[in-house]
């Protein structure tokens, strides 16, 4: 059985030569991550998700990340890339659950009949909108987000960002890649920037 109260524990987790980074996220929490190109952000999401040689201790609640495989724990701890990638040629095929999927298109300003669309006439903005609802409709319990909504004019990453609430209320954890001050005021619990010494926390 799931507990709905773990949260996501990162203690001196590093690779690459950066690290050692240690922080917590709760359920139901945004932490957005800030800081220069090049500091390390992607690859500290990477990390956290297994995809990036790492040592360190990773847990979800008293589970150590070992205890399970990395597909299992990628289910569960889910990363979505600036630019994710695409194996199908539709977006159809990548849709665990096609009615969820439907259901999330509107919220994200697409329209109804775009998962039958091959996924080579998708606009980029287009594609980051339908990367985050193809893990959404996984129901993970963590989502790793890399700037989602850099593609994005004003008023549709507003709706990204109104969903992203809908789901905080819902229990899902978030950490956020954000280079937008005004975003991250609107969805941080915390917020920390990434620099030379490490993390380092921004007031609110």
């Amino acid at each position: 059985m799931r507990d709905a109260h773990a949260s996501l524990g990162i203690s001196g987790l590093e690779g690459a030569g950066r690290g050692p980074f240690s922080l917590t996220i709760e359920p139901g929490s945004c932490v957005i991550l800030s800081g220069a190109s090049g500091a390390g952000k992607s690859l500290l999401l990477r990390m956290i998700a297994d995809l990036d040689p790492n040592r360190g201790q990773v847990r979800l609640g008293e589970s150590p990340r070992e205890s399970m495989s990395g597909p299992a724990w990628r289910r569960q701890v889910m990363y979505v890339a600036a630019e994710s990638g695409w194996w199908g040629d539709d977006v159809l095929e990548h849709m665990a659950d096609v009615p969820a999927a439907q259901a999330l298109l509107a919220r994200l300003c697409l329209p109804a009949d775009i998962l039958q669309a091959p996924v080579s006439r998708l606009s980029t903005g287009e594609r980051q909108r339908l990367a985050l609802i193809r893990a959404l409709v996984r129901r993970p319990r963590f989502l790793l987000l890399d700037e989602p909504t850099s593609a994005l004019d004003a008023e549709t990453t507003l709706a990204v960002e109104a969903l992203l609430h809908d789901c905080k209320a819902q229990g899902l954890g978030l950490l956020i890649v954000s280079h937008n001050p005004a975003q991250a005021a609107r969805l941080q619990d915390r917020h920390y920037r990434l620099g030379a010494a490490g993390l380092e926390a921004v007031p609110a």
